[in-house]
């Protein structure tokens, strides 16, 4: 296990505190947990804190065990154990993070290592010139299928050659990281064999009604015609309203020019594209999802809990507002 440590005193800032809606969602954290049980909350907290800064600094650990009621040691021992946790700044663009695990190693890895030698810093966990980059290299991010790959964020880019990860590193220098699609780099789809789909490759064939097998008459007791009335009529003569959409489609389109939903957090363009496949096209559509619409969007795409863990619908209900909003609701630019 590699030693951990603090960064250098000369780099660590005098105080750490929250931004207004990070604040706001410790506090709601904090109180999922039984009474005297806060101190669980202590990796979501100090999550949170990277995200907001980029690294995990002394004077961060030092407000979550306040916060917390925590020792700062207990808080500092959870900093220096979990190799998420950046202890040193990174860059402000992108932190690359290459896997160097067997699977990775034996398809490239030392490859992608030593673009990040030549693209960003000869050694890891150092910026760039202009603070921008930085790299490490990390144990296994579960992706060994789609091996050599890397992570920046919490996106992962996968089946890259060295080509390739310098273009997309070249993205994030120039600050279009949000163009760069996530996942496999090679036109594979998620995990699938390169050759295409081996599985789960047949279509079930529907009986139907002049197929199926007669069933065995049985008499049946002589019921009473129903009453029809005004609303029965009305009902069968609404169509449902599934049927009014196209195939593959979940929600009605809005009207109104699309917004560009890779402002949320957490949307890139391959989501954004099949939001926009689904009827998903404006912030304030988002914004006015229910239960029941999450639930439909979390089968569609995949990612279960995904939409609500990033808080979508908080998300597009201040971009619909504007920038401004976003900036004083979540403390920083959306991306």
């Amino acid at each position: 296990m590699s030693v951990r440590r603090l960064a250098e005193e000369s780099v660590q800032p005098e105080s750490f505190a929250f931004n207004a809606a990070n604040a706001a969602w410790a506090e709601k954290r904090m109180a999922l947990y039984p009474e005297g049980r806060q101190q669980s909350a202590v990796i979501p907290l100090l999550m949170r804190a990277q995200e907001q800064e980029g690294w995990v600094s002394r004077a961060a650990i030092e407000k979550v065990a306040e916060m917390l009621g925590m020792a700062r040691i207990r808080v500092l021992e959870v900093a220096t154990f979990y190799t998420q946790f950046q202890l040193q700044p990174v860059g402000t663009r992108a932190h690359v993070q290459v896997c160097g695990t067997t699977p990775c190693m034996l398809r490239g890895a030392e490859d992608l290592r030593a673009v990040c030698q030549r693209k960003i810093h000869q050694h890891p966990h150092e910026v760039n010139a202009d603070g921008t980059l930085s790299w490490e290299e990390v144990e296994c991010m579960g992706a060994c299928v789609n091996a050599p790959m890397v992570a920046i964020g919490r996106d992962t880019y996968e089946d890259l050659t060295p080509g390739r990860l310098e273009e997309i590193i070249d993205a994030f220098a120039a600050g279009e990281g949000a163009s760069v699609p996530a996942g496999p780099q090679n036109g594979r789809q998620f995990a699938m064999a390169i050759t295409g789909a081996t599985t789960l490759t047949d279509v079930p064939k529907r009986t139907s009604a002049k197929t199926a097998p007669a069933r065995a008459a049985t008499p049946e007791k002589a019921k009473p015609e129903p009453k029809v009335t005004d609303k029965a009529v009305n009902a069968e003569a609404k169509p449902a309203k599934a049927a009014e959409l196209p195939k593959g489609q979940l929600f009605a389109r809005p009207e109104g020019a699309p917004d560009d939903l890779k402002l949320i957090s957490g949307v890139g363009p391959v989501l954004e594209r099949k939001l926009n496949d689904f009827g998903v096209t404006r912030f304030d559509q988002i914004a006015a999802f229910k239960k029941a619409d999450i639930t439909a969007l979390d089968d569609g795409l995949s990612f279960k809990g995904r939409i609500e863990r990033d808080e979508w619908v908080k998300q597009a209900k201040a971009l619909a507002k504007g920038v401004d909003e976003y900036v004083r609701v979540f403390g920083k630019q959306p991306k």
